[in-house]
């Protein structure tokens, strides 16, 4: 990046650091947003417990107060555990006076991890905008294993506004950096981590805002490249008027809040009459110009009212998605000190080849499975038009790969399917001859004559599966009485109990929403996949989504408990095709 400037007049000018001196000496008041109506703030609200003080910042109690905006800031990030040996204002003050103290001009270049990102001024004036580029120099000379973090700027932005001079800054967004709790991380400093949350922003906004991922889906080329924008989208393209409230929310919460307010804002970009015609036009120039004039859709209080009504899993389970996003990028070849890198959508339009989708269809679908798997193309693995109408060659041809995904066209032209986060072969480490596996990735969806996807109950409804507490024993596995479904042609099974399989060997990361981390209402709304000698089932509880006989050759489908899905075709049905890919790594 080229050299930035820096013009220090005198020390005394630069480190003015009189307890009398006040937030907003980096403001220019000119270019502040009107203040909204004032609000009734308790008198002791820098004394009120964390859970009351989340709810005061969402309501927007501190919006009209800069001073009151201030103190809490410092208070907040105070309390944030980091790391024992965390550059304070004492390191920032002997580091900037070394690099900037002479009352001359001198030219310093930027990090070499801030290339190509975005550097918002919002409403700094011009000392301010030296002192965010001083913070800055700063951080890379005392943080020097960041790589990659195109957050940070924006961040310091927003902090510089409401600090008494840039140490304090420097010391609130070194403690960030530094923090240490656990399942939490305020901001990314790596290209590995940042690809990361893109890929798990990715994953929320196919459970969440199924119809926008389905028109970013059907109008890109590339669906993650339009998700790697998403922390832009809050901190550089919102208004400062929005991005100042994100910033309330996100030192009382974590980064788990970003996610909720950018799926609200993806939410609403799909309820905009900016998304009514998007055909062959750049979504991402679109998603940008809308949330630069989000004022015009929505306001800031309604956004964030929208965005705490969308039910996410835990942060822990967030964070479990996101260490396995993180392993598919390394086994991709990424590591902690790549640089920049494109990913695209892993389908070949030009060389995929099946019997039952299109190269498009496999396209949406390949749309729906979680991000880290997208990144591989598909890989045949079983054909009934290849390998025979043989339950028997299914499993062997099927075991090992994990995930796969099932497609089924039948003999009235209809398409349908399931992608299956386990291994077939963890059919074998139960006792009972029909248990249930898998986790609740597992989901199920028709091609043909209508695209849709029914996921795993529980997505939709996160409220009434509970986290297991840490000291809290795995529960009981479900075990409900089941059977495969009697299909014309083909012989039913005798009843079987269905159960969950033990936990993962020891040393493997537990699984993104595995049954055990919930304790689930219903027995039977966590029913998977199961096979057995007599033929394969798929989602359980009060009916079955999908099973296939011994031969497969006649199916049946019906709603079930687990994915509470109509019927994928007509109910009794004949195959004429099968098809199992794989992912090839």
């Amino acid at each position: 990046s080229s050299p930035v400037t820096i013009v220090v007049t005198s020390e005394a000018d630069t480190w003015d650091t009189d307890a009398s001196s006040c937030p907003g000496q980096f403001v220019d008041w000119d270019r502040m947003p009107d203040p909204q109506q004032p609000a009734q703030i308790p008198r002791d609200i820098l004394s009120k417990p964390r859970k009351e003080l989340k709810k005061l910042a969402r309501e927007g109690c501190w919006a009209t107060n800069h001073a009151l905006r201030a103190r809490l800031y410092h208070q907040l990030i105070q309390q944030v555990s980091c790391r024992l040996v965390t550059p304070d204002a004492l390191v920032y003050r002997d580091v900037a006076s070394r690099l900037f103290g002479k009352p001359s001009g001198s030219s310093h270049p930027l990090p070499e991890f801030l290339e190509g990102c975005p550097m918002p001024t919002y409403c700094l004036n011009l000392e301010g905008v030296t002192a965010l580029k001083k913070i800055l120099i700063c951080v890379g000379n005392l943080f020097p294993d960041i790589t990659y973090s195109p957050i940070l700027p924006s961040l310091v932005a927003l902090l510089l506004h409401y600090s008494e001079d840039e140490a304090q800054c420097f010391e609130s967004i070194s403690r960030l950096l530094a923090s240490n709790a656990p399942h939490t991380s305020y901001i990314d400093q790596s290209f590995l981590a940042h690809q990361a949350s893109c890929m798990t922003f990715g994953d929320l906004a196919n459970k969440h805002c199924p119809a926008a991922h389905k028109l970013i889906a059907s109008t890109s080329e590339n669906v993650f490249e339009v998700y790697s924008e998403w922390l832009s989208w809050l901190f550089h393209d919102l208004p400062f008027a929005y991005a100042i409230r994100v910033l309330d929310v996100f030192l009382l919460e974590g980064q788990k809040v970003l996610y909720r307010i950018a799926l609200a804002l993806l939410k609403q970009f799909r309820l905009s009459g900016s998304s009514a015609e998007l055909e062959g036009a750049d979504i991402k120039a679109d998603l940008q110009a809308f949330m630069q004039n989000i004022a015009e859709h929505v306001t800031v209080n309604k956004l964030l009212e929208r965005a705490f009504g969308i039910r996410l899993f835990s942060r822990k389970e967030i964070w479990l998605l996101q260490m396995a996003n993180r392993k598919a990028l390394m086994e991709r070849g990424i590591t902690m000190v790549q640089s920049r890198q494109s990913f695209h959508l892993a389908v070949d339009m030009q060389n995929f080849s099946s019997s039952i989708v299109t190269a498009q269809e496999m396209r949406l679908v390949w749309s729906w499975i979680p991000e880290r798997f997208s990144l591989f193309p598909p890989l045949l693995l079983f054909s009934t038009s290849q390998d025979g109408c043989s339950l028997q060659r299914f499993y062997t041809c099927c075991e090992g790969y994990e995930p796969t995904v099932l497609l089924i066209k039948t003999t009235e032209g209809e398409v349908c399917g399931a992608f299956l986060s386990s291994d077939w072969s963890e059919r074998k480490k139960s006792r009972a001859t029909s248990a249930f596996f898998g986790t609740g990735e597992c989901f199920v969806f028709t091609v043909r004559p209508e695209a849709e996807k029914y996921e795993w109950v529980f997505i939709k409804q996160p409220e009434l599966a509970k986290a297991v507490p840490r000291s809290h024993q795995r529960s009981p596995s479900p075990s409900p009485d089941s059977r495969l479904g009697s299909c014309p042609g083909g012989r039913s099974s005798s009843s079987s109990r269905l159960t969950v399989p033990t936990p993962q060997r020891k040393g493997r990361l537990s699984p993104f929403l595995a049954v055990r981390h919930f304790l689930l209402p219903s027995k039977t709304a966590s029913m998977f996949m199961s096979g057995s000698r007599e033929g394969i089932v798929i989602g359980g509880g009060g009916g079955q989504a999908l099973s296939l006989d011994a031969n497969l050759l006649w199916g049946h489908t019906e709603h079930c408990e687990t994915f509470d899905n109509p019927p994928l075709c007509q109910e009794d049905f004949k195959v004429q095709l099968l098809e199992v890919w794989g992912f090839q790594s």
